[in-house]
Parts: C-alpha cells; sequence; structure tokens
C-alpha cells in the first residue's frame, strides 16, 4: 500500500516548499555574489589600473627599440624581439648593482630582523615597563620618509656638517668602502620599527594558557621566549623577510639622496638607480628592460626564500 506521503507527493514531484526553498537559496547565494563583487570591485579596479596595467605595459616596451630614418629622422619604435634583454645582460654596470644589493642585503636583513624580532620580544616581556613609550619609540623611525631620513643621515655623517664631527674626521662614512653600510644603517634605522611591530602583532595573537602552561612546568622566561615565543612567529619572520627582499632590490631613496653628499654613489650603484638613470636619458625600452628583468629576479629570490623556510620550519 501506499504511504500517506507517496500519495500526497507522487513520484516525480517535490514536496511542498521544496521549489520555494530552493528559489530562495539560489536568490542568497546571487545577493551573495553580488556583495562580493561589490566589495571587490574597487580593489579590482586599482589593481588592474595601477599594477597589472604597468607591468604590462613595461613589457610591451622592452620589447621595443627606436628607430630613424636618417640621421635627423623622427624616432619610430618597432617591435625588437629580445634586443633590449640582449643589452641589460651585457651592462656589466648594472649587474654590479644587483650583486652590489645582494651583499647589502645579506648583512642587512638578518642584521635589520634580529633587532626587530628582540624589540619584539621586549614589548611582549612581562618585565618591561612603559611599553607604550617604547612601542612607539621603537615605531617613530617608520613614520620619517626615506627622502627626509636620507637626508637627516647625510648631515649627521658628513665631516664639515655633522654635530659629530670628532668622530665623522676620523672616520669617512661616505667614502666608498663605507657608504654601502652608512646606506644600510639609514635603511636599519628606519624600517625595524616597521618589521617590529608586525612580529608583536603575532606574538599578541598567542594564547597565553600556553605561557601559563610553560610556567607551570618552570619554564623561565627566557625559556619561554626561546621554546615558545620564537617558534610561533617563526611564520611573521618569514613574512618581514620577504618584504626585506624585495625592498634590498627596490632601493632607491637612500643611495639618490646621498649622492649629493658622496662622490662614492655613482648613477648605477643601485638596479633601481641604474633604472632611474636609464629612463632619465630618456631610454625608456631599455628602462623597461631592466625592470622586467629585475622584477623577475625579486620574484625568484622571494620565492627561493619562502620555499627554504617553509621546509626548514616544516621538518
Amino acid at each position: 500500500m501506499a504511504t500517506l506521503d507517496q500519495a500526497q507527493n507522487p513520484p516525480g514531484t517535490n514536496p511542498p516548499g521544496t521549489v520555494k526553498n530552493s528559489r530562495h537559496i539560489s536568490n542568497k547565494r546571487r545577493s551573495t555574489r553580488k556583495a562580493v563583487a561589490v566589495f571587490v570591485a574597487p580593489f579590482a579596479v586599482l589593481f588592474i589600473l595601477f599594477y597589472a596595467a604597468p607591468i604590462i605595459f613595461a613589457i610591451i616596451q622592452s620589447l621595443l627599440v627606436v628607430e630613424r630614418e636618417g640621421t635627423f629622422g623622427a624616432p619610430q619604435q618597432v617591435f625588437g624581439g629580445f634586443s633590449q634583454y640582449a643589452l641589460v645582460f651585457q651592462d656589466q654596470a648594472f649587474w654590479a648593482s644587483v650583486g652590489r644589493v645582494l651583499l647589502f642585503g645579506v648583512v642587512q636583513v638578518p642584521i635589520m630582523l634580529g633587532m626587530a624580532l628582540l624589540f619584539a620580544l621586549l614589548l611582549d616581556s612581562p618585565l618591561l615597563k612603559g611599553k607604550k613609550f617604547f612601542r612607539l619609540a621603537f615605531f617613530a623611525p617608520y613614520a620619517v620618509p626615506g627622502v627626509i631620513a636620507a637626508i637627516m643621515w647625510g648631515f649627521l655623517y658628513s665631516p664639515s656638517l655633522s654635530p659629530f664631527s670628532a668622530v665623522t674626521s676620523e672616520i669617512n662614512f661616505l667614502d666608498g668602502s663605507l657608504v654601502l653600510w652608512s646606506i644600510a644603517n639609514i635603511v636599519t634605522w628606519v624600517y625595524v620599527g616597521y618589521n617590529m611591530l608586525i612580529i608583536y602583532a603575532s606574538l599578541l595573537a598567542i594564547p597565553t594558557e600556553i605561557y601559563e602552561a610553560a610556567r607551570l612546568d618552570g619554564a623561565s622566561n627566557a625559556q619561554i621566549a626561546w621554546r615558545i615565543k620564537i617558534p610561533l612567529v617563526t611564520p611573521a619572520i618569514i613574512l618581514t623577510g620577504v618584504f626585506s627582499i624585495i625592498g634590498t632590490l627596490q632601493l632607491l631613496a637612500e643611495p639618490q639622496t646621498l649622492r649629493s653628499f658622496s662622490s662614492a654613489i655613482s648613477s648605477t650603484y643601485t638596479p633601481n638607480l641604474a633604472v632611474y638613470t636609464t629612463a632619465s636619458v630618456p631610454n625608456y625600452n631599455l628602462a623597461a628592460a631592466f625592470s622586467v628583468v629585475l622584477a623577475i629576479a625579486t620574484f625568484i629570490l622571494s620565492f627561493v626564500f619562502l620555499k627554504a623556510t617553509q621546509r626548514k620550519v616544516s621538518q
């Protein structure tokens, strides 16, 4: 015998309310998609206009060359294939600048991140008094624009202008052997607070129950910092490391500003300075090729660093 439900709802038909519920779900999904599109649209538009479009334009420009008809003919841009990239790989000054910033990064980035980690641990320590003051003091240099910071430190380095002339007259921080590390000091001074804030935010996200359990087991503050805090904030340290690698290869404002204080800084002292100088000639096509190669190198270094650190963390 057919059951009551089978009698009321013959095979092949939907129970009452099913169509209504499905329409309600589909309408809800549609409204959700519209809301997501509304919130994503401003970012998508800005991303396309100021990130994706310039990258595509730079790649197109790097594949063009300028030709003239005769000595005084009007310049015309024509497709040149990879001829601009051949000039890039033949430019020894550019690759010397790449090697210079790689040396800069190998020394400066670990020191900067080590100081940022130390300051973050100090701010998170229960033994430190006046945390609000020190948090502001550590972060304040990041509020100073890079150009202003370079001008300020340029005056401090200059033997004839520095208030510490007793030191700068004996040690020339702007000569060829020390100017790279003088720039490193400026970058470290500016960005330690920024990286510290990222690591400190990661420390604040650690549940306090973990610390309480460690103290019950007899762990000291130093042991908690070494065995608990640092391992748990490793992802934040890796993130700041990637940011620092990208920033190192994009070094521009500090060396460009210090050129007015030091003759040891050439127009191709860093890769970005070489790109800027080439574009000022003007040779936009070669500058675009420099930029594309530099962007690819930055991506490769960041990717290798990220994979290497992730492999160590997983082990």
